[in-house]
C-alpha cells in the first residue's frame, strides 16, 4: 500500500470512501461548495488528509489537524480524525500504518501530543486504537454536538 497526501483529484473516492465512515451520514450540500471546502482544506498547512492507495484505489484515510498552541512551550498539538477503512479491506494493517503515517507528520511538525476520539463503542475499534499506540485512558473527552 502506498500513502500519501490526497489531492484535488481524489475528492470523489475520499466522498464515496466515507460512506464506509457514517452510512447514515446527512447529505453533502452542492457540490461548488463541497469543492470550495476541499480546496480551503487543501490549501492549509494545517489540514492534512492522508490516503493509503493500492495502485489507484483509495483503501483507508485520515486527517490530521495541527492546532497551534501557546502552551507546552508553543508546541503545537495534532488531531486526528475521520479514520476510515474500506470495509473490503479491513484487519489487513492498512489503517495502523496510515495512522504511524499521520503520526510521524504530526511529530514532523513539532507537536508535543497527538490525539483522536471515536464515537464508536465496538471494543475491536478501541483495541485497533490502542494497538496503533494510542492510550485510552490518558483523556477524557467530552463533545457538544449542535441542535439542528
Amino acid at each position: 500500500m502506498d500513502i500519501r497526501a490526497l489531492q484535488k483529484h481524489d475528492l470523489d473516492q475520499l466522498l464515496a470512501l466515507y460512506e464506509h465512515l457514517n452510512p447514515a451520514d446527512r447529505a453533502l450540500p452542492p457540490r461548488p461548495q463541497v469543492d470550495a471546502i476541499w480546496d480551503e482544506l487543501l490549501a492549509s498547512p494545517r489540514y492534512r488528509y492522508f490516503g493509503g492507495f493500492i495502485g489507484d484505489q483509495l483503501l483507508c484515510s485520515c486527517t490530521l489537524t495541527v492546532i497551534p498552541n501557546l502552551t507546552r512551550g508553543c508546541a503545537p498539538y495534532g488531531l486526528i480524525e475521520n479514520v476510515v477503512t474500506h470495509v473490503d479491506h479491513r484487519n489487513k494493517g492498512h489503517g495502523k500504518a496510515l495512522l504511524a503515517r499521520a503520526v510521524d507528520a504530526a511529530w514532523s511538525d513539532g507537536c508535543y501530543k497527538v490525539m483522536l476520539m471515536t464515537s464508536r463503542k465496538d471494543p475491536a475499534v478501541h483495541a485497533f486504537y490502542r494497538s496503533a499506540g494510542f492510550d485510552g485512558g490518558d483523556k477524557t473527552a467530552y463533545v457538544m454536538r449542535a441542535r439542528n
